[in-house]
């Protein structure tokens, strides 16, 4: 059997197992056995085609693995749902109090309680507003502070 012919086989090994893992790491080795079948099939030598798999796992394992797990584990960048009224501002459509109240928040109207109520914090209507936090169906707010000067 040609020594292509392995690489080949060793080259679709790897793929396979990526594919059952999903590890970034065999896909690479899979991309590395390949690129010594290529230079199998060239006609270098065996030693060449080792350290040309060698070579390219090695550059695979440390460049291009740690970009693709950074990239998975990144957080969506769009936020949806509840988690996108977080850090918005609202308009208190009633006084809001640690029992009751409502704010519009866009177009919706929520009820809400002030985030710290242990503070006897109370929010009259009409007030601007933040939301900080979202528990439920309730939106949890802080009285925006007003600049002291506008321009």
């Amino acid at each position: 059997m040609e020594a292509w012919v392995v690489w080949l086989i060793i080259a679709g090994f790897f793929a396979v197992a990526e594919v059952l893992t999903f590890t970034f790491g065999l896909g690479l080795l899979a991309v590395a056995a390949a690129a010594a079948c290529v230079a199998s099939a060239v006609g270098l030598p065996v030693g060449v085609q080792i350290a040309v798999f060698g070579a390219t796992s090695a550059a695979g394992l440390g460049v291009v693995r740690p970009f693709a797990l950074r990239h998975v584990r990144r957080p969506p960048v769009l936020k949806s749902g509840a988690a996108a009224l977080v850090g918005r501002e609202a308009v208190a459509l009633t006084e809001v109090t640690r029992h009751s109240g409502l704010v519009r928040i866009g177009g919706e109207e929520w009820s809400a309680r002030p985030f710290a109520p242990d503070l006897g914090v109370v929010i009259p209507e009409g007030a601007r507003v933040d939301v900080l936090a979202i528990e439920g169906a309730t939106a949890l707010v802080h009285p925006r502070e007003e600049p002291l000067w506008t321009l």
